[in-house]
């Protein structure tokens, strides 16, 4: 069942400006073994900070027994499916369900904090709340993996495991088995699409289909850290990423996306969400700019967007 999202003691920053939020998300990034900034974190980024880490899974089940669920769901998955994809491992399976709006065990997760960024700003209904950025690294929760999994990625040179490195683990049941502790594994999805290319997706899911991460990571605090975007900052950080291109037209490619980018795009202006300091200095733009140019504005908008 879903729980009361945990607070981070120490683990917990609040982004008081755009610069900001990008020093905390670029945080520890630097790999000295290599010389890069290659960062250890996978991010993931939600509308509402209240929310929590359940799986789609576990909010469907809503306090029924989640592995019979699952059972159930995978199942009737692969038989209505199985025309479209053959025959394939669980753990394609399991990415695609997730993929394709199944509730799993998996949690969607992104290499990119810039996606998570999105994730985070793209609901106009939430616009109004603070939101939050969750970064897990997953490099140092490799260390609580069981000794196969170890072996596993060791043998590959990975931090993350795919579906052909899992394919030894035959069923669901197995991977439950695998440690009698709980423990946090990342899994990037096959290329089935664009959307997952794009979105530079990545999966994590514990040996227990009732398992609750925030539970799991509230023993293992030096693992996670949370960063909340306050929502006189959404609109800021949104309009940026606008202008960056992580928006709903690039990580949902077609039709779809499309539609939701330009819907949210010439969105009405958010005043009502802006702080009165930026409100007033909006206003005054406006009195200087002149009745013309504000009749003009979204023509100038829609020329300046090409």
């Amino acid at each position: 069942m879903p729980v009361r999202p945990q607070r981070w003691r120490r683990r917990e920053e609040r982004a008081g400006s755009w610069n900001q939020l990008l020093d905390l998300l670029f945080a520890d990034a630097w790999n000295e073994a290599i010389g890069r900034f290659r960062s250890p974190f996978a991010f993931r980024g939600q509308p509402s900070a209240a929310a929590d880490l359940s799986s789609g899974l576990l909010r469907l089940a809503a306090g029924r027994d989640a592995a019979a669920l699952e059972q159930h769901l995978l199942r009737n998955f692969r038989k209505y499916a199985h025309g479209e994809v053959g025959e394939r491992s669980i753990w394609h399976w399991l990415a695609l369900a997730q993929h394709r709006g199944l509730p799993t065990r998996l949690v969607d997760w992104t290499y990119s904090p810039f996606v998570a960024l999105h994730f985070a700003t793209a609901s106009l209904q939430h616009m109004n709340v603070d939101g939050a950025v969750w970064m897990c690294n997953f490099v140092e929760a490799n260390a609580l993996l069981p000794r196969r999994l170890r072996t596993l990625l060791a043998r590959e040179g990975s931090d993350t495991a795919t579906v052909d490195m899992l394919k030894s683990v035959q069923s669901l049941a197995e991977f439950d088995r695998l440690a009698q502790r709980p423990f946090l594994l990342f899994l990037e999805p096959p290329s089935l699409d664009p959307r997952i290319t794009n979105q530079f997706a990545l999966f994590s899911l514990m040996p227990d289909a009732a398992a609750c991460l925030d539970r799991w990571l509230a023993a293992s605090p030096q693992l996670a850290r949370r960063i909340i975007i306050p929502a006189k900052l959404k609109w800021e950080v949104r309009d940026k990423l606008d202008q960056l291109n992580i928006n709903e037209r690039v990580l949902f490619p077609g039709l779809d996306g499309l539609s939701r980018w330009l819907t949210r795009y010439y969105w009405s202006h958010p005043d009502r969400h802006a702080s009165n300091e930026t409100l007033e200095s909006m206003r005054g733009r406006r009195k200087r700019a002149g009745p013309a140019r504000r009749n003009g504005s979204l023509r100038a908008r829609s020329r300046s967007r090409r």
